[in-house]
C-alpha cells in the first residue's frame, strides 16, 4: 500500500472522529454561547442544528482546499486522470470521513433526520471516492466535484435564519438568499460545460482506457445524476428567492401606502 493511500485512510478515520466530536461536544456549547434561541429548541431541532454546524465546517474546509488545489496543483491540471493525487487524496479523505460520520448520524437519528436520498448519495459518493483513495485515479475530477461544497454554508445559514424566526422578507435573509443563489449557480451549474469539456477531451485516450469499465461507470453515471439533482435544486432555490423577494416588495408597498 502506498504511503499516500495509508495516510488517506488515517485521515478518513481522523476526520470521522473529529466531526463526531464537533457534533457531540463543540457545536452544542458553541451554539449556546452564540445564540440564545438554541436553548429553547426541541431535541429534533438541536440535532439538526448541530448537524448543520458540522456540515458548514466540513464545507468550508473542503471547499477552500479544493480551490487551492485547482489553482496551484499543476500535476492534476496537466493530467486530470492519472496526475499525482497526493493533495486530492487528503481532501477526499476528509470528505469520506465526513460522509461516514453523517451516514452514521442519519441511521442513528433516523426518525429525526432520516432521508433515503441522502443515504443513497453518501453511499454512491463513498463508492466513487473509494477509487480515488485506493487507486489514485481521476484526481482532478474528484476534486472538482468538491467545489460544490462552497454553496453549503449559505444553504445552512438559510435554515438557521428560519429556525430562529428571522422573517424571510428581512434584509439578512434576502442577502443570504441572493448569495446562496449566485454561489450555487457558479459552483454547481456554471461549471458544468467546462467539466464535461474536460471529460470529452480525455475520453477515448489511452489514459481513459486504463481506468477500466468499473471506474468509468463509477465516474460518469453519478456525475450525470448529480447534474440532474443540481438543476432541480437550482430551480427550487431561484423560485424560493423570487417568492421571498416579491413578499418583501409587497410589504414595502403596503407600508408606504399606509403612510
Amino acid at each position: 500500500m502506498e504511503e499516500s493511500t495509508r495516510l488517506g485512510y488515517c485521515i478518513v478515520a481522523g476526520s470521522f472522529v473529529t466531526f463526531q466530536f464537533f457534533f457531540s461536544a463543540v457545536s452544542p456549547q458553541l451554539s449556546l454561547a452564540l445564540s440564545r434561541r438554541y436553548c429553547g429548541l426541541t431535541a429534533v431541532k438541536k440535532c439538526e442544528w448541530n448537524s448543520r454546524c458540522v456540515s458548514t465546517l466540513h464545507a468550508l474546509i473542503v471547499g477552500l482546499f479544493c480551490v487551492y488545489i485547482l489553482l496551484f496543483d499543476g500535476a492534476i491540471n496537466a493530467n486530470p486522470i492519472w496526475g499525482d493525487p497526493y493533495l486530492v487524496k487528503l481532501n477526499v479523505a476528509i470528505t469520506c470521513g465526513y460522509l461516514l460520520y453523517d451516514l452514521l448520524l442519519l441511521l442513528r437519528y433516523w426518525k429525526m433526520l432520516g432521508d433515503s436520498l441522502f443515504v443513497c448519495h453518501h453511499l454512491v459518493a463513498l463508492y466513487a471516492y473509494g477509487y480515488v483513495l485506493s487507486r489514485g485515479v481521476l484526481p482532478y475530477f474528484a476534486n472538482f466535484r468538491l467545489l460544490s461544497e462552497l454553496s453549503t454554508p449559505f444553504v445552512n445559514l438559510r435554515w438557521f435564519f428560519d429556525t430562529v424566526g428571522q422573517p424571510r422578507s428581512s434584509w439578512f435573509v434576502l442577502a443570504n438568499g441572493l448569495a446562496m443563489t449566485v454561489v450555487f449557480f457558479l459552483v454547481r451549474i456554471a461549471v458544468i460545460p467546462s467539466y464535461y469539456a474536460r471529460v470529452l477531451a480525455w475520453h477515448g485516450t489511452p489514459e481513459y482506457a486504463r481506468l477500466g469499465l468499473a471506474v468509468q461507470v463509477a465516474w460518469i453515471v453519478p456525475s450525470l445524476a448529480l447534474e440532474v439533482l443540481n438543476l432541480v435544486w437550482m430551480y427550487k432555490i431561484i423560485r424560493g428567492f423570487y417568492r421571498a423577494f416579491c413578499r418583501s416588495q409587497e410589504r414595502k408597498a403596503a407600508c408606504s401606502h399606509g403612510d
